[in-house]
């Protein structure tokens, strides 16, 4: 049976490219959200846009290989990737945009294989199951596109 992974896979779509009921999707707004003002920190203590985005990718990338069970080689190098240093030759919008959809293709490839039993294996590295990662991360888009669309119009 594969409803829950369906259900998954709708509300990642959904909130990523369609219709949420919340509002516009992730990749539309941070689209919008591409500008010479990307860099910007408006405190010492906040990120900038790129920042954020950069964060986004990161998680969604540890989805992604933790679906695959691709070993984690340095927990470390991985963790220092969460909140990466930005380097603007490196680093901007568009290409966060770019690896941001890269991994989501790839998590939604990788779901349509599997059935709802899959939800319920634990998953590697963590003290829960992949339900509560996969669902874990739609929440994590959203609750940063929140701070992305309000940084955005802030720096207008």
């Amino acid at each position: 049976m594969k409803s829950e992974i369906n259900s998954i896979l709708s509300s990642l779509q959904r909130t990523s490219t369609g219709h949420p009921w919340y509002g516009r999707a992730v990749y539309e707004i941070i689209k919008e959200s591409s500008s010479d003002r990307q860099y910007i920190r408006p405190t010492s203590n906040s990120h900038s846009l790129a920042e954020l985005l950069y964060h986004m990718v990161t998680w969604a990338e540890f989805v992604q290989k933790r679906i695959e069970k691709e070993p984690i080689k340095d927990m470390a190098a991985f963790d220092a990737l969460d909140w990466r240093p930005i380097d603007p030759d490196l680093h901007d919008m568009e290409k966060g945009l770019m690896a941001l959809q890269a991994a989501h293709n790839n998590i939604i490839a990788l779901l349509q294989e599997k059935d709802d039993s899959f939800l319920e294996e634990k998953c590697d590295y963590r003290d829960y199951n992949f339900d509560y990662l996969l669902n874990g991360l739609i929440q994590h888009n959203i609750y940063h596109l929140g701070q992305i669309a309000y940084l955005h119009k802030l720096l207008a």
